[in-house]
């Protein structure tokens, strides 16, 4: 079976409990906890016999061999016991739920996932059918999984123009459903897109030692929110990274309280948007609140709540002092006044900051987001200025996209990665959309700003040139978003005001 129709027919039950009123996430999640059970029984069958951790009366063979309120009550005493144990089992099913309260429904989709072989489907189809999943729930905009999931042909073209080396670590302190993982995992082994769209690309041939190092030693993110947590670490699993009965590479952690143990050769990185720093804390009734944040780092240029400019901040604390980056920044990291040109001007003489990928509206799931990509290199504490000068790439002026009916992909930043020559990006040449500014004309700049743009906006001298209807509407719609964040970022910096009695 496909993966296509290995999706279709998962997500076809997912339409069924909708009825229940089980959301997609819900509904993931499930999949999840029982995916993985199924798959360490088959570990844990001939010619494997691997050791998989989990307690004989707590396995897929108990499970299955039940049905109705006995399956149910099994169910939850199996989430509940899993979810204390140690490593990647206990990461898995941590504060598990089950969310299906029909036992006869949670039978069928047991049934489901024990009617196939899962190992022998290949780590390709498992892989894309959970990244399918996944993807399909983003879309769910009303679930706001969308904020943890990076558009694909996005991260597959930082990473083409990034080029990962064999043996060198990469992490990502914000790591959502593992996306850039994924990307720089295929680019390594030769399975990454770009490879087929690029004929004079040589695909990498794997030694022994490397596979091993790949699998088990490269990846390190950080994912402060449980569900999602699971979910990349699950995503990661399929795809051939990790082990069942090893540690996870993710840890459960706000990667922002402490200066970094563990300095890294690359960070790709889209941390989560929304300028203020916060922590939601869940008593024993599962009742939420936040708390705003100031993170006191040492390390760090200046001490601000805006979570943007933290995690500037923390990704350069995380690289080797020849440490490359490539993140995904909002724009008001690049034109903020205050703390935020305070940090920029660091970040511009402290590293090599030397490519910006201005990012249209309408290609993440998340409303109102207007970002950048930003590749920069981690360079020697030792005084001097280390940014030349940077290129810009604008792919927002006159480019119109939507995720239902005008997706971006891979093939439409095709000229971005040739524009920013991965080969050699010391030997590149100024185009239309691309364009290079020293650094004394960006310092000079009114709060050195890099919000930096030439084109012309054609469709504000000729209404012939307007986008169609539908993509209109959403640009329209992302530009309000927008303003509305804006105004919520300042409004919840304001104090609050008491009533008199």
């Amino acid at each position: 079976m496909n993966s296509s129709t290995l999706i279709q027919k998962i997500w076809n039950f997912c339409h069924t409990l909708r009825d229940d009123g089980i959301g997609y996430g819900d509904y993931l999640e499930q999949i999840t906890y029982l995916l993985f059970l199924k798959l360490a029984h088959e570990y844990s069958q001939p010619p494997y016999k691997r050791d998989t951790h989990v307690p004989k009366e707590y396995d897929w063979t108990t499970l299955r061999s039940l049905s109705g309120s006995k399956l149910e009550s099994q169910y939850l005493k199996t989430l509940n016991k899993l979810g204390k144990e140690s490593g990647m089992l206990g990461a898995i099913f941590f504060k598990a739920q089950n969310k299906i309260q029909d036992p006869a429904k949670l039978s069928r989709l047991v049934q489901m996932i024990d009617g196939e072989s899962w190992i022998s489907l290949g780590t390709d189809t498992k892989g894309d059918m959970y990244e399918g999943l996944l993807q399909k729930n983003a879309e769910d905009t009303k679930s706001g999984a969308g904020q943890y999931f990076t558009p694909r042909a996005l991260i597959d073209a930082i990473v083409a123009c990034v080029r990962p080396e064999p043996m060198k670590t990469i992490a990502d302190p914000a790591c959502g459903t593992g996306g850039f993982f994924l990307s720089a995992y295929n680019w390594l082994s030769g399975q990454h897109p770009q490879y087929e769209l690029d004929k004079k690309l040589d695909t990498p041939k794997q030694t022994k030692r490397q596979k091993e190092f790949l699998r088990d030693e490269t990846f390190h993110g950080n994912e402060i929110v449980p569900s999602t947590r699971r979910l990349c670490l699950m995503n990661l699993f399929l795809h051939n990274i990790g082990e069942l009965d090893g540690e996870p590479s993710v840890e459960r952690a706000d990667a922002l309280l402490t200066q970094p143990s563990t300095l890294y050769d690359y960070v790709l990185a889209n941390p989560p948007f929304g300028k203020k720093s916060s922590m939601t804390i869940t008593n024993e009734e599962g009742e939420e609140d936040k708390d705003q944040l100031t993170y006191e780092r040492q390390d760090f240029w200046a001490t601000t709540t805006n979570k943007q400019l933290n995690f500037l901040q923390h990704i350069v604390s995380m690289l080797k002092p020849d440490g490359q980056a490539a993140v995904v920044l909002p724009d008001n990291v690049l034109f903020e006044g205050g703390v935020g040109e305070k940090i920029r001007r660091k970040w511009l003489d402290n590293c090599d900051v030397h490519t910006i990928l201005r990012l249209p509206t309408g290609i993440f799931y998340a409303n109102g987001v207007k970002a950048n990509v930003v590749f920069f290199d981690n360079k020697p504490k030792d005084g001097k200025v280390h940014t030349k000068g940077i290129w810009f790439y604008d792919l927002r002026t006159n480019k119109h996209f939507t995720l239902k009916t005008k997706s971006m992909q891979l093939n439409d930043l095709q000229e971005f990665i040739k524009c920013y020559n991965p080969v050699d990006r010391h030997k590149r040449k100024e185009a239309e959309r691309f364009k290079y500014y020293k650094y004394k004309d960006l310092i000079a700049r009114d709060k050195a700003s890099l919000d930096v743009f030439w084109l012309k906006d054609d469709s504000l001298e000729n209404l012939d040139n307007l986008p169609p209807p539908d993509i209109l509407q959403q640009e329209i719609i992302d530009h309000l978003e927008a303003a509305l964040n804006a105004f919520r970022d300042v409004a919840a910096g304001l104090p609050v005001s008491k009533l008199e009695n």
